[in-house]
């Protein structure tokens, strides 16, 4: 019976093991600090669930094109087509609310999970954009099980990715830097640059400065 249970046990050790190494090597690792009431109260807001996500093209032609392109990219990692165009399709709707280029945060996720939704750092983050559990408590309803839930995930991703643009003043280089808790370091933003570019119907020229937050949307 001893000789079974440590069987067990390092069967059970073994594949936690393998579910962190699975992982990317520059999963995220946010640092926690401290909110001032104003931009607590408006992140807060920013992750409030509002009507179900429809990402917003210039018009159906456009819109087909774009989830066509980017399914076939996403088939190898994500092979039910289903799952792979309600991703695609929270993915663009929530980067665009928050100003951000969806390109860029597929990148992103690819870097920080890997496309794993229950993707687990050694930090302790979690879900497609590795958010760290704290953010919950902050700005959340202190539930970071729900960080696993896809839409929750992606949308606290952008959100704290945007509240990082607007403290580095558009910078995007630090504020990547930021997201992933190595602030002023290379290594991370060029990565997830690199991945952006592979997205990206057109190269990405330089570090360029997405786009700024539909504030009317965040705050509904």
């Amino acid at each position: 019976m001893k000789w079974a249970a440590a069987q067990v046990t390092l069967a059970f050790c073994i594949a936690a093991l393998l579910l962190l190494v699975a992982l990317p090597a520059k999963a995220g690792n946010q640092q926690y600090e401290p909110l001032e009431a104003s931009v607590r109260t408006a992140l807060a807001a920013a992750i409030q669930n509002v009507d179900l996500p429809e990402p917003r093209f210039k018009d159906s032609k456009e819109k087909v094109d774009w989830l066509t392109k980017m399914s076939l990219r996403l088939m190898k990692r994500k092979p039910d087509y289903r799952q792979r165009i309600d991703f695609l399709k929270i993915v663009h709707y929530e980067a665009s609310r928050a100003g951000l280029d969806p390109h860029m945060v597929l990148g992103l996720i690819e870097v920080e999970s890997g496309f794993k939704k229950y993707a687990v750092s050694y930090a302790g983050a979690r879900g497609y954009m590795q958010v760290m559990p704290f953010w919950t408590k902050l700005i959340g309803d202190g539930d970071p099980t729900k960080l696993f839930d896809m839409r929750v995930n992606i949308r606290y991703g952008c959100t704290i990715l945007r509240h990082y643009l607007d403290r580095e003043n558009g910078n995007l280089f630090m504020a990547l830097g930021r997201y992933n808790g190595s602030r002023g370091k290379s290594e991370y933003p060029n990565l997830v640059l690199g991945a952006w570019r592979k997205w990206e119907d057109k190269p990405t020229p330089g570090v360029s400065i997405p786009l700024k937050p539909q504030y009317g949307e965040l705050h509904q």
